[in-house]
């Protein structure tokens, strides 16, 4: 897949780019000026989509303009990339993704939502930037309880539309995320197969997810202690 391709070329750019520690750290801190406090990323402006291309459309988006998910999902594309069988982390999170909006959709809500996303971007980051981190089954449950969580958070934008836009809108954050997953995991396996010019290790791009959940998670703790009026 075209797309595929690019994004993973993108990515591995980027990769490249963050190999020195102290410019991954730079890089870090730079989202802690321009990350917002992983609102509801409502991609059509808080409007219920009404028929099937809005639906599509916006669960392609939702994914993409929220720094948490989008940060989320390059991180499991990279554990795939570093793990035996890793394939099936990001499949676990889509999957369970799915099931975190269908909860949502039938009025059974998960406790701290906004939170725990952001807690699982800071979590999968450190487990990237970490020398050794767990085996796959470990990351897989991991990943699948954060997309409870995650899918919880896409449920808000689709929330009270009709069918035809709740599975087409189901339908883009599901393509979405596997596009965006893959291209990661083929840019972590050029990375790690030495085939671009730089060490072959993620420590450095876990390092940048690491800046983006913690600036993630002090805006969602600020929000809890100091409650907008």
């Amino acid at each position: 897949m075209n797309l595929s391709k690019d994004l993973s070329a993108f990515f591995a750019s980027v990769f490249a780019s963050v190999q020195n520690k102290v410019l991954a750290i730079a890089c870090a801190f730079s989202f802690l000026v321009f990350a917002s406090p992983a609102a509801a990323h409502h991609p059509l402006g808080g409007r219920v989509p009404s028929n099937f291309f809005e639906g599509f459309m916006s669960g392609l988006a939702h994914p993409v303009i929220g720094f948490d998910h989008l940060a989320f999902i390059v991180a499991i594309g990279l554990f795939a990339a570093v793990k035996k069988q890793g394939f099936w982390i990001p499949l676990a999170f889509v999957g369970s993704a799915a099931i975190g909006t269908g909860l949502h959709l039938m009025s059974i809500d998960l406790p701290l939502v906004e939170l725990a996303v952001a807690t699982s971007v800071l979590g999968f980051g450190i487990l990237l930037a970490i020398k050794n981190s767990p085996n796959y089954l470990v990351v897989t449950a991991l990943a699948a309880i954060a997309g409870l969580f995650h899918g919880h958070a896409y449920g808000e934008a689709i929330f009270g539309a009709e069918n035809v836009a709740l599975w087409s809108y189901l339908a883009g954050f599901t393509i979405i995320q596997l596009v965006i997953s893959g291209a990661a995991f083929f840019a972590g396996k050029k990375v790690l197969s030495g085939d671009l010019a730089i060490a072959p290790n993620l420590r450095s791009a876990g390092l940048v997810i690491c800046g983006i959940g913690a600036s993630l998670l002090a805006s969602q703790i600020s929000a809890l202690i100091f409650p907008a009026a």
